[in-house]
């Protein structure tokens, strides 16, 4: 398999992981079009026996944690399409849709070094040594920071209010 089909395998994995970070498809969408863009820009760079997925991950996190920090410096922006779009939607009425609006609202609460870890590891199924170098820190803090994000997120899902923001429910 050459590198560039590496990196295309990846791209499902890639917009899954940006959507729960971002918790927006578009931004999403056009953080893994830049993710993509630099890693083909720099596949050179990508050392053989090296993993793939970490790199490509890494990357992603790098630009996310960079369009962070711009948007903190620039207002808050909502086009009047998606303010209307926002008004004229409707709330799910299946129970198991709203379990993972819930657990979707839940980890955006989460502090952004707990919700990196859990999607990683959670949704993405990678191991302690992957995640902690996609993130650069010791396996220690990655396990550490796994242990703390899942309680909060049990304590999001099972008690609700935090902040005086709307209950999150368990729907059994």
């Amino acid at each position: 398999m050459n590198k560039r089909q590496a990196v295309i395998d990846e791209i499902p994995k890639l917009r899954r992981f940006a959507r729960a970070l971002c918790g927006d498809r578009v931004l999403a969408d056009d953080l893994v079009q830049d993710c993509l863009e630099r890693a083909l820009a720099r596949l050179q760079s990508w050392r053989e026996n090296t993993n793939m997925r970490a790199w490509l991950f890494t990357i992603l996190r790098n630009l996310y944690i960079n369009q962070l920090r711009s948007s903190a410096r620039r207002p808050n922006e909502t086009s009047f399409d998606e303010s209307q779009e926002m008004m004229a939607s409707t709330a799910p009425t299946q129970g198991q849709r709203l379990l993972v609006r819930d657990l979707g609202a839940a980890l955006q609460l989460l502090p952004g070094q707990h919700r990196e870890v859990i999607l990683l590891v959670g949704l993405e199924g990678m191991n302690y040594k992957q995640t902690a170098e996609i993130l650069g820190v010791p396996v220690g803090t990655v396990m550490s920071r796994l242990s703390r994000g899942r309680e909060t997120l049990r304590g999001l899902m099972d008690n609700g209010h935090e902040g005086g923001k709307p209950s999150l429910r368990r729907v059994k």
